[in-house]
C-alpha cells in the first residue's frame, strides 16, 4: 500500500506532508495542534481578540501560498519588517512552510539599516506594516495586510520538505559594539528552546499565559512568545510596541498572565515610584518572571519579586547561541547569577589565552550546544573568529560559583582603559546605583581634549527635577568605596540612556560622551 504525501486537517485545512511532518517547522507545530487537541484553543492574544492554534496554523498555510504567488521559494530569503501581531506569526509560519527563510527586523530601525539588511540578505520580498511605504523601495514589498486579507481564500499550502540543518530565520545581533551580524538559525532549533528551557526549567503548560516585553524579532522575544506557546499549546499577549508600566499592569491582569518575560530597565521601569506591596493585586496570576538580554542591578530582584509575589529568574543568551544557554530555574534559582548551564550546552571559563580557568576565577564564556548557529550570513572570517571547534565565544566575562551557577562579570568589550589600568565599569555602576536617587548609571572612559580616557559617570535620576548636590553626593559615594583610579572625575545627571530596542545599553555610544 503507498500512504499518502500529505494529510488534511479537515478543520483547518492545512495540508501537511507526512514525510517532514517532524522537521518543516510550520508542519510540525500544525502536526503537534492537531495531535495534541490545541486547534480551539487560545494561541495568540492581540487586542480584545483571540486566535487559536487551528486558526494561526490555517493561515499560515494559506499565506504561504500567497507568498508562493508573489515569487518566494525554496531557500529564498523574506524580510519581516512587522511589528509584534497576528500578521508577524502568520507572516513566519508561512515562510517557514515554503521552505524559505524569515529576515527578522525590528520595523522601528532607521531606513538605512533596513536597506542593508535587505541588500545582505538579498531578500526577494520585504513584508512591511502600514506606513512603511517608503522602505526596500529596491526590492520588491508587500504589505501584511494585503497578506492576512488574500490569505482566506487560498488553498493550504504543504510543507516543503526541508531537514533539520535547512536555515529557517536570521536575526541580525543588537549592534551593542557596532555593525549588526545576520545570524543563522535552522529548522531544528526552535525544538530544542522548548525541550531545553520552555518545559524542563520553567515548566511551561498549556495553561500559561505569556507576555513577553521583548519583541517578536528579538532572539529573546522569539523563543519566549513565538516558540514556547506554539511548542506547548499555551498562548501568549502580543503588543505591537513596547509596553509602558501602566499597560503591563493592565495587561496581565485583563489576560491574566502567568509568564512575565522582560528586561532590567523594563523591571526598574515596572517597580519605580510604588510603595512597598502597592498594585500586587494586577500580579496575582503571575507564577515566574524571567530577565535577560543585560545584568539584573543588585536588588532590583528583591523588588521586582515583591512586587509581582513570584520568583524572577535570570538567564543569558545570545542571538548567536538563539535563546538561553545559561538560566536559573523554578527548581533551582540563585538570585545575582544568571543560572548554570541549560542542559544540553556546555559551558567553558577561558582566559585570554584560551585555557580554562578554575572556579573562581574570572574567564570569558565559551558555549557549545544544539542551538549555536552554524555561522554569521556572508562573513565567514567573522564566523572563523566566533566560532572555534564548534565552541561559540561569547566575550562575556563571568566566575563560576560552587553550585555550577555563573555570576555574570559584564562583557570583555565593556572594559575601560583608564590612565593604563583596566577598569570595570560594572564595579563603579553598582556602588553609585545604592544611591536611592539614582535610577540608571552608565560608565565610559570618554576622551577628553588630549585624547586620554577620563571616568565619566552619566546618571538617571529616580526622580524629576534631581536632588539638589546629586553630583556631589555621588562623587564622595565613589570616593568612601573605590580606589581612586575608580572614582569617576565627573556625574552628568541626564533623562535616558542610550539602549538598543531590547534595552541593552550602548556603551559604545556612552564612550563618545554624547548621543
Amino acid at each position: 500500500m503507498t500512504l499518502p504525501l500529505t494529510r488534511t486537517d479537515t478543520r483547518t485545512g492545512v495540508r501537511t506532508d507526512t514525510r517532514t511532518d517532524t522537521v518543516n517547522l510550520a508542519g510540525r507545530l500544525a502536526g503537534l495542534a492537531e495531535r495534541h487537541g490545541w486547534t480551539d484553543r487560545p494561541a495568540f492574544h492581540q487586542g480584545h481578540r483571540a486566535w487559536t492554534h487551528g486558526e494561526v496554523h490555517g493561515l499560515g498555510a494559506r499565506a504561504a501560498t500567497v507568498l508562493a504567488g508573489q515569487g518566494v521559494g525554496p531557500g529564498d530569503r523574506v524580510v519581516l519588517a512587522l511589528p509584534d501581531g497576528i500578521a508577524w506569526v502568520v507572516a513566519f509560519l508561512a515562510v517557514a512552510r515554503l521552505g524559505a527563510v524569515a529576515v527578522l527586523v525590528n520595523p522601528e530601525l532607521p531606513a538605512a539599516d533596513h536597506a542593508f539588511m535587505a541588500a545582505d540578505t538579498e531578500a526577494v520580498l520585504c513584508l512591511t506594516g502600514p506606513g512603511m511605504e517608503d522602505r526596500f523601495i529596491d526590492r520588491p514589498r508587500f504589505g501584511a495586510d494585503q497578506l492576512i486579507a488574500l490569505a482566506p481564500a487560498a488553498d493550504p499550502a504543504p510543507a516543503h520538505p526541508v531537514d533539520g540543518d535547512s536555515p529557517l530565520y536570521v536575526q541580525y545581533t543588537s549592534g551593542t559594539t557596532g555593525a549588526p551580524k545576520g545570524v543563522v538559525h535552522t529548522h531544528a532549533h526552535p525544538a530544542a528552546y522548548y525541550d531545553l528551557i520552555g518545559w524542563p526549567l520553567l515548566g511551561i503548560t498549556a495553561n500559561d499565559v505569556t507576555l513577553s516585553v521583548s519583541k517578536l524579532y528579538f532572539a529573546y522575544g522569539f523563543g519566549n512568545a513565538f516558540v514556547f506557546p506554539l511548542f506547548s499549546g499555551s498562548s501568549a499577549v502580543l503588543v505591537d510596541r513596547r509596553p509602558a508600566p501602566a499597560a503591563v499592569d493592565e495587561l496581565v491582569a485583563r489576560h491574566r498572565v502567568t509568564l512575565l518575560y522582560s528586561v532590567p530597565s523594563a523591571y526598574a521601569a515596572l517597580v519605580a515610584d510604588r510603595g512597598t506591596g502597592q498594585h500586587r493585586t494586577c500580579f496575582a496570576s503571575v507564577r515566574a518572571a524571567v530577565s535577560a538580554g543585560e545584568g539584573l542591578p543588585a536588588g532590583l530582584g528583591d523588588r521586582v519579586t515583591e512586587l509581582l509575589g513570584a520568583p524572577v529568574l535570570e538567564q543569558i543568551g545570545s542571538t548567536e547561541a538563539g535563546h538561553a544557554f545559561c538560566a536559573n530555574s523554578l527548581d533551582h534559582n540563585h538570585p545575582g547569577t544568571v543560572g548554570r548551564p541549560v542542559p544540553g550546552f556546555e559551558v567553558e571559563l577561558r582566559d585570554r589565552d584560551g585555557r580554562p580557568v578554575p572556579d573562581g576565577h574570572e574567564g570569558e564564556l565559551w558555549v557549545r550546544g544544539p542551538t549555536v548557529t552554524p555561522g554569521y550570513l556572508n562573513r565567514p572570517e567573522e564566523t572563523a573568529r566566533t566560532l572555534v571547534g564548534g565552541w561559540l565565544a561569547t566575550h562575556d566575562r563571568a566566575v563560576r560559583e560552587p553550585d555550577g551557577a555563573y555570576r555574570h562579570l559584564g562583557r570583555s568589550d565593556d572594559m575601560e582603559m583608564v590612565g593604563g589600568i583596566t577598569v570595570s565599569p560594572l564595579e563603579v555602576e553598582a556602588v553609585l546605583r545604592t544611591h536611592p536617587a539614582v535610577r540608571e548609571v552608565a560608565v565610559a572612559a570618554v576622551p577628553d581634549g588630549t585624547g586620554a580616557g577620563r571616568l565619566r559617570a552619566f546618571v538617571v535620576p529616580a526622580v524629576s527635577p534631581a536632588p539638589t548636590g546629586l553630583q556631589e553626593e555621588l562623587l564622595a559615594l565613589a570616593r568612601e568605596r573605590l580606589a581612586a583610579f575608580k572614582v569617576p572625575r565627573s556625574v552628568s545627571l541626564l533623562p535616558s540612556l542610550p539602549r538598543t530596542p531590547t534595552g541593552k545599553l550602548r556603551r559604545h555610544l556612552v564612550r563618545q560622551g554624547a548621543w
